[in-house]
């Protein structure tokens, strides 16, 4: 019972978080890169995937219903002409993130997955990082604050912890609170504080 209520939990998190950030977008306000949102829709759907291959349960819904959210901000920031700038970097790591599932079938263990998942997943924050590092005024930070805490909850909520089921959740929170603390101090020092 408790696994399900954290589960829920996690979701509902997840849309608080992102409502408002889709009507950012919608507005204008934050202007996501388009590259960023699309590598982590992608990861973030298989990442859930193999989770619920290693028994995860409940704990990996949160992260499924993310991961389809996500993919809806990187049509937005496609439409909305966000930040379209793509690199050879950028087309790196979105390949990297469609060439898991290969391996993942090739090797028959959702670990690999997981654990190439969770590094295109973080080096997918670099086009974001070096975006927010010019323009940190341009991200929303409440967003990336709730989905911290939104992945620590779920991955409480899991039936079973492993590798394969815990270190993708935990791994993105930690890449969300230096991200975090990157713009904070980007914006104080512009701010001249």
């Amino acid at each position: 019972m408790i696994k399900e209520f954290l589960s829920g939990l996690a979701i509902v998190l997840t849309i608080v978080a992102f409502l408002p950030y889709i009507r950012s977008i919608k507005l204008g306000k934050t202007k996501p890169h388009v590259f960023s949102w699309i590598i982590w829709g992608i990861t973030t759907v298989i990442a859930s995937l193999a989770q619920f291959s290693d028994n995860a349960g409940v704990g990996a819904w949160p992260i499924f219903f993310s991961g389809i959210i996500t993919l809806y901000i990187g049509y937005l920031a496609f439409t909305k002409k966000s930040d379209i700038t793509i690199t050879k970097s950028d087309w790196l790591f979105f390949i990297s993130a469609l060439l898991s599932l290969p391996f993942w079938y090739l090797t028959s263990d959702p670990l690999w997955a997981i654990m190439i998942l969770t590094t295109v997943d973080t080096l997918g924050f670099a086009p974001t990082f070096r975006k927010a590092y010019e323009l940190p005024f341009d991200e929303d930070l409440p967003f990336f604050i709730l989905m911290a805490i939104r992945n620590l909850i779920a991955t409480a909520a899991l039936d079973y912890y492993s590798i394969t089921t815990v270190l993708f959740p935990v791994t993105v929170s930690i890449v969300c609170l230096i991200f975090i603390s990157m713009v904070t101090i980007r914006r104080k020092k512009l701010r001249g504080i």
